[in-house]
């Protein structure tokens, strides 16, 4: 079953809060590597780190019932190709490197920052990470102990190495390798609730028949702009209100409360 035929959500999301940040991309908004205890060289973890405080300041909860879900289709190459280095020359083993070369070890930090003890999940997919982690969330907030799941993407810059894993993953397409510069980081997290609980907005899945549905052309391989497309979005509507489509594999759409109260109502006299 491709992207587009899956039936992502199963109802609405709420979306509580949303965080982006680049780092050494040459965009206006990057911002300087946050410093991260234990966490050296590579921009993944810091990153990762940096969305999800982010999120999880904004709208502070219960960390008991709190999931976390993490995508990268890689994972932190900058830190596994420098333990690759160091042991291909012949340096001692560094332990630091083996332990953040590892998603999970920012989300074990993360989840010892906010107490947050649900579920912990790291994803690698070639589709867009959007719909892998929003359909993830929805199927987390089926649990009633549940109340809120942060799903954060990061993607990361690179040389021949990584180029070329790329090409070996996309063998059979014609997707783009990344141009990212080597020490390049991409990160965003989402904030997901259910709807009404405490949230001014809310995602669903859109007609996958409709506009905006399939790959946009030139897209990456396991690319994470949907989660910038999805935190620009919900930016907009906090401010201006109304509805936005995300035009992403399988289409979202994104509605500020008082438009799906309006929409409710509206279908109510019908």
């Amino acid at each position: 079953m491709t992207t587009s035929e899956k039936t992502v959500l199963r109802s609405p999301l709420g979306v509580l809060a949303t965080a982006t940040a680049t780092h050494g991309t040459g965009r206006d908004e990057d911002i300087p590597l946050p410093r991260l205890p234990g966490f050296v060289e590579s921009a993944f973890s810091p990153l990762a780190y940096e969305v999800s405080r982010q999120c999880l300041t904004e709208r502070p909860g219960d960390g008991s019932r709190t999931a976390v879900a993490l995508a990268a289709l890689l994972g932190d190459t900058t830190t596994a190709d420098l333990a690759s280095r160091r042991m291909v020359s012949g340096k001692v083993h560094n332990p630091l490197l083996f332990m953040q070369a590892t998603p999970n070890s920012v989300l074990g930090h993360t989840s010892r920052e906010f107490g947050i003890t649900g579920q912990m999940f790291s994803v690698s997919t070639l589709d867009d990470p959007v719909t892998e982690l929003l359909a993830m969330a929805d199927l987390l907030l089926e649990d009633p102990e549940l109340d809120r799941v942060l799903v954060l993407g990061v993607e990361l810059g690179g040389g021949e190495r990584l180029a070329a894993l790329y090409r070996e993953l996309t063998a059979d397409g014609d997707r783009p390798v990344p141009g990212l510069p080597a020490s390049a980081g991409l990160a965003a997290a989402v904030l997901l609730g259910r709807p009404g609980a405490g949230a001014t907005v809310t995602v669903r899945s859109a007609d996958a028949s409709g506009p905006g549905s399939g790959a946009p052309a030139g897209d990456r391989p396991g690319s994470i702009q949907g989660l910038f497309d999805l935190a620009t979005a919900h930016r907009e509507l906090l401010r201006d209100g109304g509805s936005r489509l995300l035009p992403r594999p399988a289409a979202f759409v994104l509605t500020a409360e008082s438009e799906a109260r309006n929409e409710t109502s509206t279908h109510a006299h019908q």
